[in-house]
């Protein structure tokens, strides 16, 4: 037995990707440090460390043909960075120009996707790394050369990590997406608390917070499939792990849904247990998802269990004897139960299916959209297309060159011999937005403060070169653990490799205290770069990312109600629709939210913003119910009265859309009275199925009064802000 559990719990850490990445930057630091402990080579010792953290930094998940390639890119862009600062070292306005444009050009590489954008940032790094030592290189080649070997080592570490283990990226990323569902249907129950007066604003604000983090898990579980398949195609590999996405993908839209409004359901039923029932199933279902998200890490088959196929019993016999009371007051609530039973309740065949999902997903689904540029014209209209001041990254290209050319500027006007640590800071602290680099401002200036701090008494303490490489090996390996989940933790760990690496060179407490002046003005310079360098203040770009959810929106509801004529189907289409509209809701949450990091006369209608956000996270909830439930209807008389409903619902939201988009001429003149008393009417005269279409169309037209107002509040006060 202790064997067993013994083995299961180092399974458990093996299959965690944060522990996987340190053990490969372990394996890689060893690799170096011992040859050269062993040959007395500590001068060689820095170079190589440094490029394997930068090679670290570059790797991004693909398949193996995929990660060779982007192998041999990374180390031609290092080898192009390091020599050219070598060459141009001694001719300050040259090697300046060169970094400004060289900079901007590698930072628009990312326009043609992730995995550029991280061989961009770490060439960038492995420049400044070069810079470091370049005044003590004895050669042109000898620094290169050793930056390069430690990047391809680390490199060709990886290719054999991804050998041995090549599915394991995908696993991690479906794993986690079920982790994150488990979170969102916890949040989900909160929902269903049987309380009077209730507020559903908060609960909403919750609800789309815990979106964005299910929205982005899809999003990395779609890349990380996509790196294994040609062209969107599925392989025989991925076939499984494909389907269990789409698992995934449908109890998302799932445990989005919202049939009704909660605090109706919650005043009503009041008196009676449903509620309580309906919170303990999604408790259960939460579980259930952890669960899954568990064997999938492990590579272990999920059997589903008994407590939560019990509860759904259990919800089914209450509302049995809530019907069996007849209440006329219930009756149309009661419909909304119905299909809310019906939701969770194939939410829970779908998590009994997930070591069967051949059960549930149609042989039809064998890809998913290819959002990948492919051959080099594409990539280099990408590019292109990106070459506007309104593009988030050509802003961000323009700052952060200019941000490193003024940090140079500085080095050269007062003669800083380690001034580099200023272009360093300045490096990883400007992010793409406000709110991001001054959160990251207040983690590298403490997280340098704690390793200077830290690393005094450790030279004092481990004076001799042997304990200074083991230190710096360990501390290697907690850089890269904390680096994506405590980035002041990060950056003291990285602070403490810095110094033993220099103590090699026997500069240790020579670095330390302009380590910590360089990370203060590199800090201010990154900060001053994201204020008054086309700045990119939220609450300019809000109305216009608003806009792009209603659009995405519209056009969800629109493949839905599609779907309502030839019935269900998983198109990519409809698969593309689905997605995209959760992803523009999960960029209006997050703007909102970055919004209210910004200096506070940046900010503008912070209130109607949120209540914005909030309508617009309902809508989402209710057309998600409507993708749920899809069924195809043969009756034409019902199909018509959906149809037109819905013409008057895509006209309201298509005016809406004007008013966003800035048109003053339109102003909330397509809001229908006469279609709101039809949906009323038909909701309560319909067959089951078309009330609950009209019901939820009812929904969503009944917030659209408030939506207007709102957008025409927010107008005013951009044309206020503009006048300013």
């Amino acid at each position: 037995m202790i064997s067993k559990r013994t083995s299961l719990t180092f399974r458990e850490y093996w299959a965690n990707s944060r522990i996987n990445y340190s053990v490969r930057v372990f394996i890689a630091l060893v690799g170096v440090a011992i040859p050269c402990w062993w040959y007395g080579a500590s001068e060689a010792i820095t170079p190589l460390v440094l490029g394997i953290i930068a090679s670290a930094l570059a790797e991004t998940d693909d398949n193996f043909s995929g990660r060779f390639s982007a192998l041999l890119t990374t180390l031609f862009c290092f080898a192009i960075t390091t020599f050219s600062v070598e060459i141009l070292f001694e001719y300050p306005l040259l090697f300046v120009s060169g970094m400004v444009v060289s900079t901007f050009s590698f930072i628009m590489l990312g326009a043609i996707g992730p995995r550029y954008t991280s061989i961009a940032f770490a060439s960038v790094l492995t420049a400044i790394y070069t810079m470091l030592g370049a005044q003590d290189s004895v050669s042109l080649w000898y620094q290169p050369s050793l930056l390069i070997a430690g990047a391809a080592w680390y490199g060709c570490i990886s290719l054999v990590w991804l050998l041995l283990w090549p599915l394991q990226p995908v696993q991690q990323s479906i794993a986690l997406v079920f982790n994150t569902l488990s979170q969102y249907l916890d949040q989900k129950s909160e929902m269903f608390h049987p309380s009077r007066n209730i507020n559903p604003q908060p609960l909403r604000l919750r609800d789309a917070n815990e979106n964005i983090k299910v929205v982005n898990a899809l999003n990395g579980a779609k890349n990380a499939l996509m790196n294994r398949m040609r062209r969107g195609r599925v392989n025989s590999n991925t076939r499984q792990l494909l389907k269990i996405y789409f698992l995934a993908q449908d109890i998302h839209e799932r445990a989005n849904s919202s049939h009704s409004r909660y605090q109706d359901l919650a005043e009503v039923f009041f008196h009676s247990d449903v509620m309580f029932r309906l919170q303990r199933l999604l408790h259960l279902q939460s579980k259930a998802c952890l669960e899954v998200s568990h064997c999938l890490t492990l590579s272990r088959p999920y059997r589903h269990g008994e407590e939560s196929v019990k509860a759904l019993d259990e919800l089914h016999e209450s509302l049995m004897y809530i019907k069996a009371e007849n209440n006329p007051e219930w009756n149309l609530l009661l419909g909304q139960l119905d299909f809310l039973f019906n939701n969770l309740a194939t939410v829970e065949r779908q998590l009994s299916n997930i070591s069967n999902p051949d059960a549930t997903i149609n042989d039809e689904d064998k890809e998913i959209p290819d959002s990948n540029a492919h051959g080099f014209k594409e990539k280099c209209v990408r590019v292109w297309a990106q070459m506007t001041p309104k593009s988030l990254l050509f802003r961000h290209a323009v700052r952060l060159s200019l941000a490193l050319g003024a940090g140079y500027g500085i080095i050269q006007a007062f003669d800083l011999t380690r001034g580099y640590w200023i272009l360093l800071t300045t490096l990883f602290v400007c992010q793409v937005n406000y709110s991001a680099t001054r959160s990251k401002l207040t983690e590298r200036i403490s997280g340098t403060l704690i390793g200077l701090l830290v690393g005094l008494p450790l030279l004092t303490l481990f004076p001799d070169l042997t304990g200074q490489l083991v230190l710096m090996v360990l501390f290697g390996v907690l850089f890269f653990a904390f680096r994506t989940t405590h980035y002041a933790a990060a950056t003291a760990f990285i602070t403490l490799l810095v110094l033993m690496c220099f103590n090699q060179l026997g500069e240790g407490y020579a670095v330390m205290l302009p380590r910590l002046g360089d990370t203060l003005i590199g800090c201010l310079l990154a900060v001053a770069a994201v204020r008054f360098v086309l700045p990119d203040w939220q609450a300019h770009r809000l109305r216009g990312i608003m806009k792009d959810s209603v659009a995405a929106n519209r056009d969800y509801l629109a493949q839905i109600i599609g779907q309502y004529r030839i019935g269900k189907r998983d198109t990519m289409a409809y698969r593309v629709a689905r997605r995209e509209a959760h992803n523009q809701d999960a960029q209006l949450t997050t703007a909102i939210s970055n919004m209210l990091a910004e200096p506070g006369r940046y900010r503008t209608a912070i209130d109607e913003s949120f209540r914005f956000l909030c309508l617009n996270h309902a809508m989402l909830s209710y057309i998600s119910t409507l993708g749920a439930h899809r069924m195809q209807m043969d009756d034409d008389s019902i199909h018509e009265l959906v149809s037109k409903a819905h013409r008057g619902i895509h006209a309201e939201l298509d005016c809406l859309i004007t008013t966003l988009s800035g048109n003053s001429e339109t102003q909330t003149p397509c809001l229908d009275d006469a279609l709101g008393k039809h949906l009323e009417r038909w909701r309560e005269e319909e067959s089951s199925s078309a009330r609950m279409v009209l019901q939820q169309l009812h929904l969503i037209h009944r917030i659209m009064p408030e939506m207007h107002q709102l957008t025409d509040v927010l107008a005013q006060k951009a044309l206020k802000s503009s006048k300013a």
